[in-house]
């Protein structure tokens, strides 16, 4: 393992816009009661995060709502947590404890599901909605911040790896557990069991120690000053050329992927509506069950083999993926294609948050630059449902996939030709 503060090569160095950090004395060594503890927060979180999603449509329909007004609150929730990606990093930029932040926003999420469960009508379903969206716009930064700040960029890359792997397993563990208590219960209580994960969450969270979370690091390491001893322009890293040019990727390749599997969830459901619940659930569990078995093995050989190779295989994963789904008619290899799925899932949901803490190192503005790439994956997640329908009612569901494919490779062109490596330790010829 290299050095916390080892600076890049010139030539790989040039490739940033704001200047590298001046060297530390040594590397982080945070605990393993803390090391733990952020294991076991990923995993609850996830778990309190599965809790809405699509069952609140289930809910709020057991509640006799109109599906205008379950459209307009899921809307509201949507366009908030659009809105409220920038502002979000920002504010945890501006925090001086990530913990505090984070402990915050669970109790508003936990605050959101008791509304939901206990007055369920419009005006406060709305309010709920908009304020777990607020809340998740800072919680996702605040899990990524601590990390760096627990164990440096030098370690960051594994670091995510691992918590790709938590954040899979609980998401697969809360949708299971979650759908039986819909089932076996009602759908009210899903909601209260997710208010109730507020406590074993915020243990974990308790186990992270204060001290070991370096609040400079955290935002991206300390920030060197200029000559005028002001701090580094904020515009600078909104302008820097590689967080653009990764922000416009992920919009292309959220466009691609966001209706992809809603879309083949209803072709399998006209084809055999019997079997269309099972299957979905089947797509849904396989990649995360990848996710968590490759995501540690991605996080570890990004060090050693930079951060390219895996993004031109994630997003090269998701072309593959679209011409399969256009092509194949077989259930069973429809759940083997989702494979691909948990390989994008791991390749990208490691990557990004990695290229971004390469990008951002010594600025401070390391959140702010992972709310700018949230925002650009906003938009071209909400613009691929509708051009996807829009395709599947006119065209058919074939020339659909079909024209998912080729903005996936259009994606995959982008990243190829101009995504830079990030790596601190990039050759030059990596670096172009």
């Amino acid at each position: 393992m290299r050095d916390d503060g080892e600076r890049a090569p010139p030539d790989a160095g040039a490739l940033a816009v704001v200047p590298s950090p001046p060297p530390v004395d040594e590397a982080p060594h945070p605990s393993r009661r803390s090391l733990r503890g952020l294991d076991w927060f990923i995993f609850f979180v996830a778990d309190i995060q599965t809790g809405f999603g699509p069952f609140i449509a289930v809910y709020l329909t057991s509640q006799k709502w109109t599906q205008v007004d379950i459209g307009l609150v899921l809307s509201a929730g949507g366009l908030i947590a659009l809105l409220g990606q920038m502002p979000g990093g920002w504010l945890v930029d501006a925090a001086r404890s990530e913990r505090l932040v984070a402990g915050l926003a669970l109790s508003a999420i936990a605050a959101a599901a008791l509304i939901y469960a206990f007055v369920p009508i419009f005006p406060l379903v709305l309010a709920a909605a908009c304020l777990h969206a607020l809340a998740s716009c800072v919680l996702g930064p605040s899990i990524v911040a601590m990390s760096l700040g627990l164990v440096g960029h030098a370690a960051i890359g594994e670091r995510l790896g691992r918590n790709a792997r938590f954040a899979a397993v609980g998401n697969g563990t809360a949708a299971a557990a979650m759908g039986a208590v819909g089932y076996f219960f009602e759908p009210r209580a899903v909601f209260l069991v997710t208010a109730v994960l507020l406590v074993p969450t915020l243990v974990a969270l308790s186990q992270i120690r204060p001290a070991e979370v370096d609040a400079d690091r955290a935002h991206g390491g300390p920030v060197p000053q200029k000559t005028d001893h002001s701090p580094v322009d904020m515009r600078i890293v909104v302008r820097n050329p590689p967080l653009l040019i990764l922000a416009g990727c992920a919009l292309l390749f959220h466009m691609a992927n966001a209706s992809m599997l809603p879309l083949m969830g209803s072709v399998v459901t006209m084809r055999s509506s019997e079997w269309a619940t099972v299957l979905i659930a089947a797509c849904i569990v396989v990649p995360q069950v990848v996710v968590a078995l490759v995501s540690p093995w991605v996080g570890h050989h990004a060090e050693i083999w930079g951060r390219i190779p895996f993004l031109r295989i994630a997003f090269a994963a998701l072309v593959l993926r679209a011409l399969l789904f256009s092509l194949v008619i077989d259930p069973y290899l429809l759940v083997a294609v989702q494979i691909l799925d948990g390989i994008t899932a791991a390749g990208l949901g490691v990557m990004v948050p990695l290229m971004i803490a390469d990008i951002t190192r010594g600025t401070g503005r390391f959140n702010l630059a992972q709310g700018i790439v949230g925002t650009a994956v906003g938009i071209g997640a909400s613009i691929s449902p509708t051009l996807a329908g829009y395709l599947t009612d006119h065209f058919g569901s074939s020339v659909a996939f079909l024209s998912l494919a080729v903005i996936a490779t259009v994606a995959f062109t982008a990243v190829w030709a101009l995504m830079p490596e990030t790596r601190a330790s990039a050759t030059p010829a990596e670096a172009r």
